[in-house]
């Protein structure tokens, strides 16, 4: 349709609206919807934003991402001992100048860095996973709005079926007059008749389709897909499209998915750097306290470091992985910048083409469409075109009015 590809960008006048002769509110309320349910476009966005599980799924993995901040940063637990020492084995006894009961606390430092690196790392992950929720919150809105649209055309068939039936019955009528008294031959009825039949083998199609349509919609507003939809409206078209350059300049600076690719990228260089503090060691202090009943309390503070001496075959490897993820990430932001040039580019396009096609099937094509039919049915009166040709034209403007 070309409407459909119109509507997902662009506002605009009210006169476009206007100029559509047929009445999608009433064919709503004729398949049981009021037409005070009316769903606007607004009113369903809000609802996505709302109620979509798959928006707070996202939402909430944006959340645990900030969670996991600050335990990236943090120091490792200490470690407290208690021990009996240098005890005799024959009695056990604690009296002895060697004998203490001993508690120990250790606590372990990263080599300077580290936890800084982790905390940003964590910080860039975190940030980036919620412009990924507000990515996700633009793609829903785009599909609630595409499948809005659908089913406002799909609305829009059904009114111009059933408007294009209402007239079949009244030529039928007319036909059935001509014949009574011998003007038309009586294949004028059957033909009219099959017209008449096809026409509502495909609003019931068109029923149908509805109630899928509705079922979709009803999905993207995390409701039940049972839920009744009133009628929906379509937007007018609205004014001319921002040229290709500012919009793609836009797209670029303010895409989420694009600023959340970057971030990735950025904690992807962070933890190349933090690997690289690996291959340094880690502190270790410890502060003892050992008690002697029969003699002088004892402390003692020690100091110890990790040795990385396995770097071949444990921190090497690990750096040239966080270096291919680096380089991955880099290369992920660069198509998707790509993908967003090519898409923008396309839909750009389309909606340029459809804005001519609509232009076209408005000023030019169905107004001489609807000319022939009215052109038509006046010549069968007289009896210079057989009823086919009359239906052959009505055809011809649905299938304009549907396109349009």
């Amino acid at each position: 349709m070309v409407l459909t590809g119109l509507m997902v960008m662009l506002p605009g006048p009210d006169s476009a609206r206007a100029q559509i002769p047929v009445d999608t509110q009433h064919v709503a309320s004729q398949h049981g919807h009021a037409s005070g349910d009316t769903l606007r476009l607004a009113d369903a966005l809000q609802m996505v934003r709302s109620a979509n599980p798959l928006l707070a799924a996202a939402r909430l993995e944006a959340d645990a991402a900030l969670e996991r901040i600050a335990p990236a940063a943090a120091l490792p637990d200490p470690e407290l001992t208690f021990g009996l020492i240098d005890r005799p084995i024959g009695n056990f006894n604690a009296d002895e100048r060697m004998t203490m009961n001993e508690v120990k606390l250790s606590q372990r430092f990263p080599w300077p860095g580290k936890r800084g690196l982790a905390r940003e790392e964590a910080t860039l992950r975190a940030t980036a996973l919620e412009f990924s929720a507000s990515e996700s919150v633009l793609a829903l809105e785009a599909l609630t709005k595409a499948q809005y649209f659908d089913l406002a055309v799909t609305d829009r068939t059904l009114a111009v079926l059933e408007r294009s039936r209402e007239l079949m019955r009244d030529w039928l009528e007319v036909a059935q007059t001509l014949y009574s008294v011998g003007e038309r031959p009586q294949q004028d009825l059957f033909q009219g008749q099959v017209a008449l039949a096809q026409l509502s083998e495909e609003i019931i199609l068109m029923e149908h389709a509805r109630e899928v349509d509705a079922a979709r919609l009803n999905a993207l507003l995390g409701r039940s897909a049972s839920n009744s939809v009133g009628p929906v409206e379509l937007p007018p078209i609205g004014d001319e499209l921002p040229s290709l350059d500012s919009l793609r300049a836009m797209a670029l600076s303010r895409r989420p998915a694009l600023r959340a690719a970057e971030l990735q990228q950025q904690a992807a260089a962070a933890s190349v750097r933090r690997a690289a503090r690996d291959f340094y060691p880690d502190v270790m202090v410890g502060l003892s306290y050992g008690q002697r009943p029969n003699f002088d309390d004892m402390t003692s503070l020690t100091v110890g470091f990790t040795l990385p001496l396995r770097t071949g075959s444990l921190q090497q490897p690990i750096r040239r992985e966080m270096e291919a993820l680096e380089i991955r990430a880099a290369a992920l932001t660069r198509d998707l910048q790509n993908s967003t040039d090519v898409e923008l580019t396309e839909q750009h396009t389309m909606v340029e083409h459809s804005r001519a096609l609509h232009r076209l099937y408005l000023t030019g094509i169905l107004p001489q469409a609807e000319a022939a039919v009215l052109a038509a049915v006046s010549a069968y009166r007289v009896g210079k075109v057989d009823f086919l040709t009359v239906i052959e034209n009505q055809m011809t403007v649905n299938r304009y009015q549907i396109e349009m």
